[in-house]
């Protein structure tokens, strides 16, 4: 896996910073932070404690392309919508999030509810991808203007790279003893990979001439069941037919490279 990291890094990183330099694009690299919540089979949908309770972390690092000014020549490109409107993001970044089961049928001291209160999960992500974000207002007007707000919103695409495990405090997993019968056999502790399609929105504050501030809410869903290493089978259990999505809010910081 690490191989097809590095590889893919190197695509994503590298193509955008130096091979489109040719093209007087500016450039802004930043860093990202921020809690996650996983959406799952693991608990009860639309179960407040579980959208509470299945939270991790997330960490990142980000390059933007900035249509709007060439820093080959330290001027403004030709005014175009496009230009003025669109910065074109590059992010690795990595999440883990803890998965316990919640909601009604964990409640009380029966076979079911403590079996389900035993069974605990966890996975880990790494992304690669890119999201077109959109500026409603004039990143011109904002890059000029001290504590000036640009809000955005974005869409995109990531390659994940994902990493589960599945337990219980009873014993191995696959037992009438330790596992109820939906979720037996229908656990995996193996990496995969998977497209996930992200969208986002938030703003920047314009804290300096060369930095910024962001803070935006991601939703990001993945083309896989499997990423939280669960999935019992959807033709008999109809409640968890839906696959895996994570709410990322980043707290970030943006440099300008003059």
């Amino acid at each position: 896996m690490p191989k097809y990291i590095i590889i893919t890094c190197l695509l994503v990183f590298g193509f955008t910073s130096k091979s489109l330099a040719q093209f007087g694009f500016s450039h802004e690299v930043g860093v990202i932070i921020g809690p996650t919540a996983f959406q799952s089979d693991y608990g009860e949908r639309h179960d407040v404690k579980t959208n509470l309770g299945n939270t991790g972390f997330g960490i990142g690092l980000i390059h933007y392309l900035n249509f709007s000014y060439k820093a080959d020549c330290d001027c403004y490109t030709p005014e175009t919508y496009f230009n003025d409107h669109f910065k074109l993001r590059s992010e690795l970044s990595y999440s883990k999030t803890k998965l316990d089961f919640f909601g009604k049928w964990t409640e009380g001291n029966g076979n079911l509810a403590t079996r389900l209160r035993g069974m605990h999960g966890e996975t880990s992500i790494t992304d690669i991808g890119m999201q077109l974000e959109y500026f409603p207002l004039s990143i011109r007007d904002f890059s000029a203007t001290l504590g000036a707000w640009g809000p955005f919103m974005s869409l995109g695409a990531h390659f994940s790279f994902y990493d589960p495990k599945a337990y219980s405090d009873y014993g191995p997993l696959d037992t009438p003893i330790t596992t109820p019968v939906k979720y037996i056999g229908a656990t995996q502790n193996e990496s995969g990979t998977v497209w996930s399609v992200v969208g986002s929105v938030g703003t920047r504050y314009k804290l300096t001439t060369l930095s910024d501030l962001m803070i935006d809410l991601r939703w990001q869903y993945y083309f896989s069941d499997w990423v939280d290493g669960l999935r019992p089978d959807p033709d008999l259990h109809k409640e968890n037919k839906a696959n895996d999505w994570n709410v990322w809010l980043n707290f970030g910081y943006i440099y300008y490279i003059d």
